[in-house]
């Protein structure tokens, strides 16, 4: 089995540079021998300004960024989940006025488009950084779906980002048979020195699946700056490889033993009691 491996990128407002970029890390990747690579989240458009403008040329499959994507999987002969990139059209066809969807696009090494996941959960919040307010929603639409598919490495589930949050997504993956989440991301430098890594170990240990946590690493404008620390997390919560900071790649070996040894001796899904409850209302008086 080919190692798989998270990229991390400090991508600018400059899509073409971003491209370049991203070329020369997938290239570097299958070098060693990688035969899945996952883009942070934003790979290409990472200027919020451009993303109604680029969302409209990619809402097809031969928007520019797309048909990079299925050159680069063919070329390398390598699985390619790409970050998000935006997209003015949904899965269903329809097309989408006034915002687009943050697409995470799972591409074989034939060039096919095998799987989208749309990101469900968008970061309108408030941090104590020089951006200050982040509002997702003004250009976003939410996706509402999630989505898994099968790999050569097992059943991957898809999300992004601030979907971390929400470990429901992370739940039910896992109870679709998953082995393995990807999660491209660009988190803050802020959130991320806080969150980031108790949240993508704190994932892997629930639902006992490895993640692989591709993120956004460095100054990109005068306003953002993003954690990096991008890794991949075996199912014991284990840290099997990371990058701190700047553009690299994280290469690791995944052990589907190991895997069900974890699952063997801490069966999690049998002991799963909540969703039987049935809880009523009480009240207390003084």
């Amino acid at each position: 089995m080919k190692a798989v491996a998270v990229i991390q990128m400090v991508s600018k407002p400059d899509v073409t540079a971003n491209l370049r970029q991203a070329e020369q890390l997938l290239r570097w990747a299958a070098k060693q021998g990688v035969g899945l690579a996952v883009l942070p989240e934003n790979f290409a458009v990472f200027s919020t300004g451009k993303m109604l403008e680029y969302g409209w040329q990619e809402r097809d499959a031969d928007g520019p960024i797309r048909s990079f994507l299925r050159e680069q999987a063919r070329k390398l002969n390598l699985w390619i989940l790409a970050g998000t990139l935006p997209c003015a059209r949904r899965p269903d066809g329809s097309v989408i006025e006034g915002r687009v969807r943050a697409a995470s696009l799972l591409i074989s090494p034939d060039g096919e488009e095998v799987a989208r996941y749309d990101k469900i959960h968008l970061f309108d919040v408030q941090v104590a950084d020089a951006q200050g307010s982040y509002q997702e929603s003004r250009e976003i639409e939410p996706g509402d779906q999630p989505v898994w598919v099968d790999t050569p490495w097992g059943r991957l589930g898809m999300a992004v980002c601030y979907d971390l949050r929400f470990p429901e997504l992370f739940r039910y993956y896992r109870q679709q048979g998953a082995s393995l989440i990807a999660l491209p991301s660009a988190f803050t430098k802020r959130t991320g020195d806080a969150h980031w890594e108790v949240l993508v170990r704190a994932r892997a240990i629930e639902t006992q699946c490895v993640l692989l946590a591709a993120n956004q690493g460095g100054v990109h404008t005068e306003t953002r700056t993003t954690s990096g620390d991008s890794m991949v997390v075996d199912a014991w919560g284990q840290v099997l490889n990371r990058l701190a900071q700047g553009p690299g790649v994280v290469e690791a070996l995944l052990d589907p033993a190991r895997l069900q040894e974890v699952r063997a001796q801490m069966p999690i899904m049998q002991h799963l009691r909540l969703p039987t409850f049935s809880v009523e209302g009480c009240s207390v008086e003084d």
